[in-house]
Order: structure tokens, then sequence, then C-alpha cells
């Protein structure tokens, strides 16, 4: 089982979403999610769009990187250009790669349903590419 770590700032939408879309979608593949600063709580829209889709996983929850540094990974996908900036260095050399979403947080549900179709159409086949690659 490939292991992949999605990072944004906060890890309440974007890293959230692309979480749960990776581990219904690609077979093989166990995501996980954090946040360089996590906000701590998912937010309900991110929840409600993935709930909709039939992809919510009641384990997803916002937490900070230090939670899943120990985890051994086989790629790590930066979600928003903060994240990317403040990628952390792994214990090993890890594959990343950076795929840039609008931040919904803060706007009305529509934004998050645009949010999950970009990220399901632009993120799954690079992720599916990368690791078969790798």
């Amino acid at each position: 089982m490939k292991k992949v770590l999605v990072m944004c700032t906060g890890n309440s939408c974007r890293s959230i979403i692309a979480e749960a879309l990776i581990n219904k979608y690609i077979d093989g593949v166990k995501a996980f999610s954090a946040g360089v600063k996590p906000s701590g709580k998912v937010n309900p829209y991110a929840k409600k769009v993935l709930e909709e889709n039939d992809c919510w996983d009641d384990n997803c929850h916002s937490k900070h990187l230090d939670e899943v540094l120990d985890i051994d990974f086989d790629l790590v996908v930066t979600v928003c250009d903060h994240a990317k900036e403040s990628c952390p260095v792994f214990p090993k050399p890890v594959k990343k790669i950076h795929i840039g979403f609008d931040d919904p947080d803060g706007k009305e549900y529509e934004e998050f349903v645009k949010t999950f179709d970009e990220i399901k159409k632009r993120l799954l086949p690079k992720v599916e590419e990368v690791l078969d690659n790798g």
C-alpha cells in the first residue's frame, strides 16, 4: 500500500477533500492530510461536499504535520503555496509535487463543489501518474 500526504495550511478544506478523494478513487493508496498551521476543524462545507459525493470518512480531521511525520510516505502533495513554501524536510527523501487550488474557505458552498471537482479532475490523475512512475 502506497502512502500519500496531502498538505495545505489549515487542513480544513482542500487537503481534507484531496485526502478523501484519493482514498475513494485510487486503489492501493492510503492518503493522509495535515496542515502547516492546522485550524483544528474540518470546514462544514468541505464535509458536506464529501458526504454528498459519498467520500466522507469519520476519521478525517484537521491535524498538524507533526502527527504524521513518522509515516513513511511515497509522495507528498502540497495544494497551497504556503504549504509548498514551508514544506518540511522529511526523515527520508520523498517525492514531492505541488498542485495549487484556490482556498474556498469563507466562500459559498458552490465554491467547495468547484474545488472538489477541480481536485478530482487535476490532482487524482497526477497522483496516479507519479506513483505509477515512481
